[in-house]
C-alpha cells in the first residue's frame, strides 16, 4: 500500500486528479512515468518492487471488477545488476588450499583447477579425461552455448589432477558399470559429480578454513579474474579464458579493483592529468 499510496501522490502532483476518481482511465503511459520518475531517486531493486505492488493492486481491480485491465501488467521492471560474488583474496586461496591438505585428492583437484582456469561449476563438472592435456597443461572446455575454448592450466592444478587419477582408476574398478564413464570428476558410485556435490564439498572447505560459508565455487571463478587483473592481464585475454561472449560482462570485473586501473592510468597516459605532466 505504500507503493500504491506513492502512484497516487505522484498523480496528485502530476495534475492528474481525475484519474484518482475514475481509475479505470489510468492507462499504462501513466504507470510507466511514475516508473521512469523514480529512477533517480531508487535503486533498481526498489522501482521493481514498486512496479510489482502496482500490478498486484491493479489486478486485485480487475478481479473486483473496477477495471477492465491491468495498466501495469505490459510494464517491464528495469533489468536488475547482478551483484559479483565474494572474491577470495591470494592469502584465503593459500588458507583454502593449505587447510585442506588432507581432503580427498578429488577435492583438491576439483577446487585448484576451477581456480586455475576460471571454470564455470557446469563446466568443471562436465569435464571429460579427454578434454585435460596434463602435459601441455591446457584444458577444453564447452561452455554456455556449446561454444568451445582452450583454457591454461597452471602447474599446481595439473599436479593435483595427476594425483586424482589413480583414485579414479579405482573407483572404476570397483564399479565395473560406469568403466564406460568419460567424466573426468567421478562420485564414490561411478557416476558423474553433480554441481550440488561441489557446492557440498565447497562448504566444508571453507569451514576447515575458517573462511566463512558464503563464498560459493563460482567465487573461484571470480577470484580468478580478478587475481588475473591485479597481476596486469588485459581484459581480453581475461575475456578468453572466460569464455564471455561479450567484453561488456567481463569489464564487470574492473570494478573491483578499479584503484588498480586508475593507478595504471595515472603511471602510463601521457594526460592523466599528474602533477608534473604536460598537458
Amino acid at each position: 500500500m505504500t507503493d500504491v499510496d506513492d502512484f497516487r501522490r505522484y498523480l496528485e502532483r502530476s495534475g492528474n486528479i481525475l484519474l484518482l476518481r475514475d481509475v479505470s482511465e489510468i492507462v499504462p503511459a501513466h504507470v510507466r512515468s511514475f516508473i521512469a520518475s523514480r529512477f533517480t531517486k531508487l535503486k533498481k531493486t526498489s522501482i521493481g518492487r514498486k512496479l510489482a505492488g502496482l500490478k498486484t493492486f491493479f489486478r486485485f481491480l480487475t478481479r473486483e471488477g473496477v477495471v477492465k485491465t491491468n495498466p501495469a501488467a505490459s510494464i517491464r521492471a528495469p533489468k536488475q545488476d547482478k551483484p559479483l560474488p565474494r572474491a577470495l583474496s591470494v592469502d584465503d586461496l593459500d588458507r583454502f588450499f593449505s587447510r585442506n591438505e588432507t581432503a580427498r585428492s578429488r577435492d583438491i583437484a576439483l577446487f585448484e583447477l576451477m581456480y586455475s582456469a576460471g571454470l564455470r561449476i557446469s563446466e568443471l563438472t562436465s569435464l571429460q579425461i579427454q578434454d585435460i592435456d596434463l602435459e601441455n597443461g591446457w584444458a577444453r572446455v564447452i561452455g554456455k552455448g556449446s561454444k568451445e575454448r582452450y583454457c591454461p592450466v597452471g602447474g599446481k592444478a595439473v599436479e593435483a589432477v595427476r594425483t586424482y587419477l589413480p583414485a579414479r582408476e579405482m573407483i572404476l574398478n570397483s564399479h565395473p558399470r560406469s568403466a564406460e564413464n568419460k567424466a573426468l570428476f567421478l562420485n564414490n558410485r561411478g557416476g558423474t559429480l553433480s554441481a550440488r556435490h561441489v557446492r557440498r564439498i565447497m562448504k566444508a572447505f571453507l569451514d576447515s578454513a575458517n573462511l566463512g560459508r558464503d563464498a560459493s565455487p563460482h567465487a573461484l571463478r571470480h577470484s580468478f579474474a580478478t587475481h588475473l587483473l591485479q597481476g596486469g592481464a588485459d581484459l581480453r585475454s581475461i575475456q578468453e579464458m572466460l569464455g564471455h561472449s561479450s567484453l561488456s560482462t567481463t569489464q564487470r570485473y574492473t570494478k573491483v579493483d578499479l584503484g588498480k586501473l586508475m593507478e595504471v592510468y595515472d603511471k602510463a597516459h601521457p594526460r592523466s592529468g599528474l602533477k608534473g605532466s604536460k598537458v
